[in-house]
């Protein structure tokens, strides 16, 4: 009987080392021919390897995998794919004593305890930007080279040209353990780095970077993850765009829930 949740997707985490036996004994379990379990078991970021009608039978297959050395976790498919919410993007932080204070662009503010974050997560988007701009050239009026007896005539003629443009840019998501989303998000090019006093440099991803270490010695606790910074190969294209960003973030996420989970 299909589950009342709805689809139930289970992932895995790409293993380090990818053997012939592991990928055969994968293929088996999620019943999928060999070439495509090796390609789907590749590369650097967790990805979705099959989907179940109901939460059993997606966690006989969770549980198969991880006795075979897998890393694999299920969720509900529709929470991969539903539009992010509840975001507080960062303009400033102040670290404190047991904890850090951040402000946006509307001197809003939430603080963080320092116990209180799960994951530290680092990225890189790529965003598409569209914008008009008008360009005049000349056009060859045949009616009025008619009516001046064969002599040529050019007109100007003005045309709107959509211009296509990307911009990529590096960020910083903080997650605690109990929601799929990130409680702060800092990007590169909204972010004042005057908190790093002389560290600050005039190089926005130098100034990101320290803000990441920073990060990560106000929550020692917290997982660091920065495989969305680098080149995916197999995984997908570098940068990543928009929409498959937030997919590759909940899945890093939801990874290191389930190595915590799995001891």
């Amino acid at each position: 009987m299909p589950s009342e949740l709805g689809v139930i997707d289970v992932a895995i985490a790409p293993p380090d080392v990818l053997e012939a036996s592991l990928v055969e004994k994968a293929a088996a379990i999620v019943n999928k021919d060999l070439y495509g379990t090796r390609l789907l078991l590749a590369g650097k970021i967790p990805r979705i390897i099959a989907s179940y009608p109901t939460a059993e039978a997606a966690k006989a297959i969770v549980q198969s995998l991880n006795a075979i050395g897998i890393v694999a976790f299920m969720y509900k498919d529709f929470e991969l794919h539903k539009p992010p919410t509840g975001r507080f993007r960062a303009h400033t932080l102040k670290r404190e004593e047991g904890k850090v204070t951040f402000r946006d662009n509307n001197n809003k503010e939430r603080s963080v305890q320092t116990g209180n974050v799960f994951l530290i997560l680092q990225g890189t988007i790529q965003k598409y930007m569209e914008n008009e701009s008008t360009k005049t050239r000349m056009k060859f009026s045949l009616p009025r080279t008619i009516l001046l007896g064969g002599i040529p005539v050019w007109s100007p003629v003005k045309e709107k040209i959509k211009n296509v443009a990307f911009q990529t840019i590096r960020f910083i998501r903080l997650y605690d353990q109990s929601s799929i989303e990130p409680s702060i998000e800092i990007f590169q090019n909204n972010f004042n780095y005057s908190f790093l006093g002389q560290g600050m440099t005039s190089s926005s991803l130098q100034n990101l970077n320290a803000t990441a270490a920073e990060l990560r010695n106000a929550f020692p606790q917290a997982a660091f993850d920065d495989r969305l910074t680098k080149s995916l190969g197999a995984s997908g294209p570098f940068p990543s765009p928009e929409d498959s960003i937030e997919i590759n973030c909940r899945l890093i996420y939801l990874y290191h829930r389930a190595v915590i989970n799995l001891g």
